[in-house]
């Protein structure tokens, strides 16, 4: 079964890339999570404190058929690279297991994807609790799975 992915852009401003991405594909916004209104209930649910709320932002196609982009602040610290890919092996956001199963799921693809020369970078957790682990690709390019 072949990965779906997301593009991953690191900006200055996620609401207004989010806005100009949307318009410029006629993608439409990430709504929500189910069973809420707006990424503000969210983010309350989640505790995301209000001075990171506009460190990311999506956009997504309203048919399903392209990949969903997303909008992350950048620090201007390493990696440099303003642009990388996220593989959803391991069900991206929408992983259903415990964090014990989805480190379990992301070292396993993790092996596989260094047989084929990938090297392993780190793992880390975003503000909302999210699991990934970050990689280079064998010409040095980084890209997450998760």
């Amino acid at each position: 079964m072949a990965h779906s992915v997301q593009i991953v852009f690191a900006c200055e401003d996620p609401a207004r890339m989010t806005a100009f991405w949307a318009g410029a594909l006629d993608y439409i916004p990430q709504p929500p999570p189910p069973g809420f209104d707006t990424w503000e209930d969210f983010a309350d649910s989640v505790d995301i404190p209000p001075e990171v709320r506009n460190d990311f932002g999506a956009v997504v196609d309203p048919s399903g058929d392209g990949p969903r982009i997303l909008f992350e602040r950048w620090d201007g610290g390493a990696p440099n690279q303003r642009v990388h890919i996220d593989v959803n092996s391991v069900g991206g956001g929408g992983f259903d297991g415990s964090d014990e199963e989805r480190r379990a799921a992301l070292a396993e693809e993790r092996a596989r994807l260094e047989a084929l020369g990938a090297t392993y970078h780190r793992e880390a957790t975003g503000v909302a609790g999210e699991i990934w682990i970050e990689m280079h690709d064998p010409e040095g390019n980084w890209f997450c799975v998760q």
